[in-house]
């Protein structure tokens, strides 16, 4: 019994509590049991949450735990002060204290995400051999005799970056007064810890889940039948397609690109955007049940990302409460699409730096000064772009920080900085005439293919065969556009069935363009992910770099249909799961809606088959959810 209770008790870095784990459940069934005697009692039931909460975040995080209450506690007082001043108008005094709060939090974030980061930059610029010193576990070793805990390495707590951001939001809430205070601490508590989404999100804003602390219990059938389909598709989701694909074929391309085929490479490429996408998302459907179990609802965070016309649609897909979070937080105070601010400038100089002690290329930096200096020019010249020119400007600086914020690594914000440039480009074409389209889109794909006839190295390949493609795909709609304007065409083209067909293959376009331009991206993010951050920076890039040398070099034909027997398991998931993701949204209302009014032994009877189902794709590792890392 004493080894039972210590195992349930301690914390075991290799073994954090998942929603894959069966001790998840066992945990979740017991704390449901208390749940249903508490959840009358408001504060009790806030309270009991709390602690349940801290209990899961230490078996996920160890003394980590440490972090999450002293912002919790940090931004509880803090924001007091902050209301405070703000009700009595002293203005000033309520932004002092909004400014201590934010730098709190994000110093944390920056100590335990970017250590590495910064000694590196620091190093790179004055030559120097700086080594990362753990301050917290310096000062933990003075209260014990065997000085347990290693200065020499700095671990990033699980979750930090989601419930940082989310503190944040509180206070700024406050400040703005969209909310008030929340006057119990126990109650901010269970707010800032709520199990379901800790360690993953999503990022539960304030404004939209303080109101529900004081909200009495309520699950209808229905409520309960929606919670167990979510519960239900977030496994299948994980472990089905993430886990399976991951173990199977992705993490072994991406380990040794160089002992695979170009074909093999962009595979991996292609099965990666549908397994971060399954492994994230599974994640978040669990949260939602779990919490809609108990009463609460947490906000949706994807929405079938990858039928995304272009990039700016997908941003507003895909991890939308981080999309959210940084359009309210950065973009808007950044200026938005009104105008440039000090913020503007101030991080286009920084990026500029950033790019000069990293690459040590004083042309990386000269070009991302002369481009600013050219935007600025035209503003200037220009008054009646300024408003788009400042959006696209404040966009991509948004995007690179968004990056940034998934890692402490130059292949990050590389992912970020592509993600802008996408949406920017897109918002540049949307504006242009077909005429315009096709002209400057002969040029770029005329002036690839010269590059590569001269310079026959692999990323020149790589981006002449995707331009061509597009050039393709471009011509046929030009090609019809313009015989749009002979008058017995255009006669033609007016039924409706030739005008719903149109369009449809139009968007198809659309979407297959969106997405190759989305898992190209997702390179960079693959390779900089799972990295120890002392080296994250060299192997991110490369195994960047060898993917690209793969992919874009010749390619023998003959093996791809080996590849695709050897690996036909691997590749039928993937197109059910890409199939699933396509289907109607109505479609998929409708049967999640069906599912939620089956009696309930009905139910019962699916979740076994199903955890039957799932069980068989179960690796002999669990494999931990992706942003777990983040």
């Amino acid at each position: 019994m004493t080894q039972f209770l210590q195992h349930i008790f301690s914390f075991d870095p290799n073994s954090p509590l998942l929603f894959t784990q069966f001790y998840f459940w066992a945990f979740f069934a017991v704390v449901y049991a208390l749940f249903a005697l508490l959840q009358s009692k408001r504060l009790l039931r806030n309270a009991f949450l709390f602690f349940v909460s801290l209990f899961f975040y230490y078996k996920t995080s160890g003394l980590a735990l440490l972090i999450l209450l002293f912002v919790t506690l940090s931004d509880w007082l803090i924001a007091k002060r902050i209301e405070k001043n703000r009700d009595r108008q002293h203005d000033r005094r309520a932004k002092a204290w909004l400014i201590i709060s934010v730098v709190i939090d994000l110093g944390l974030l920056a100590y335990f995400k970017y250590a590495y980061f910064f000694t590196n930059m620091v190093n790179d610029l004055l030559g120097t051999d700086m080594q990362v010193f753990d301050v917290f576990s310096f000062i933990g070793n003075g209260f014990t005799d065997s000085g347990p805990f290693n200065v020499d390495k700095i671990v990033l707590p699980v979750g930090i970056s989601f419930y940082i951001f989310q503190v944040i939001s509180y206070t700024a809430d406050v400040y703005q007064r969209r909310i008030r205070t929340v006057g119990n601490l126990l109650d901010f508590g269970f707010y800032v810890s709520f199990f379901p989404q800790l360690v993953a999100g999503p990022i539960v804003r304030a404004a939209e889940f303080i109101p529900q602390l004081y909200k009495p219990f309520h699950l209808s059938k229905r409520q309960f039948g929606i919670a167990v389909f979510w519960i239900l598709n977030g496994l299948i989701k994980k472990i089905v397609f993430s886990d399976y694909l991951a173990v199977n074929f992705i993490d072994r391309v991406f380990d040794n690109p160089l002992l695979f085929s170009g074909f093999e490479n962009i595979a991996a490429l292609f099965l990666y955007s549908l397994q971060v996408y399954a492994d994230f998302s599974g994640y978040t459907d669990i949260a939602i049940g779990v919490a809609m179990l108990m009463g609460f609802y947490l906000p949706k965070n994807f929405n079938s990302p990858y039928k995304a016309l272009n990039p700016q649609e997908f941003w507003r897909r895909w991890h939308m409460s981080l999309s959210k979070w940084l359009k309210t937080y950065l973009y808007i105070p950044l200026g938005g699409n009104r105008n440039a601010t000090f913020g503007t400038y101030f991080w286009i100089i920084t990026i500029a730096a950033i790019a000069l002690i990293l690459t040590g290329s004083w042309l990386a930096t000269a070009i991302i000064a002369a481009v600013g200096c050219a935007v600025a020019l035209v503003a200037i010249l220009m008054p009646q772009r300024r408003k788009k020119i400042y959006a696209n400007l404040n966009s991509f600086i948004t995007m690179l920080l968004g990056g940034l914020w998934h890692g402490a690594s130059w292949n990050f914000m590389i992912w970020g900085g592509l993600n802008g440039i996408g949406m920017i480009v897109y918002k540049l074409w949307k504006d242009l005439n077909w005429h315009w389209r096709i002209i400057l889109l002969t040029l770029i794909t005329a002036a690839l293919y010269t590059l590569r006839h001269f310079y026959p190295i692999p990323v020149a390949n790589l981006f002449a065969v995707w331009a061509g493609v597009i050039w393709c795909g471009t011509l046929i709609r030009y090609i019809w556009f313009i015989a749009q304007k002979s008058y017995t065409i255009a006669i033609i083209t007016r039924k409706k069935y030739l005008t719903e067909l149109t369009t449809k293959l139009a968007n198809a376009w659309a979407v297959l363009q969106t997405f190759t331009f989305i898992t190209f991206t997702r390179l960079f993010f693959r390779s900089g992910s799972n990295l120890d951050p002392a080296t994250a920076n060299h192997e991110a890039w490369e195994t960047a770099k060898q993917m690209v040398q793969q992919i874009g070099s010749t390619w023998n034909t003959n093996i791809i249909p080996q590849v695709l027997i050897q690996y036909d398991k691997v590749f039928i998931l993937f197109f059910i799961g890409m199939i699933i993701h396509w289907l109607p949204d109505k479609f998929k209302q409708w049967y999640r809606l069906n599912f939620a009014m089956l009696p309930l032994w009905l139910i019962a009877i699916i979740v076994i088959i199903t955890v039957v189902f799932v069980y068989q794709f179960i690796t002999a590792d669990l494999q931990a959810f992706i942003y777990f890392q983040f």
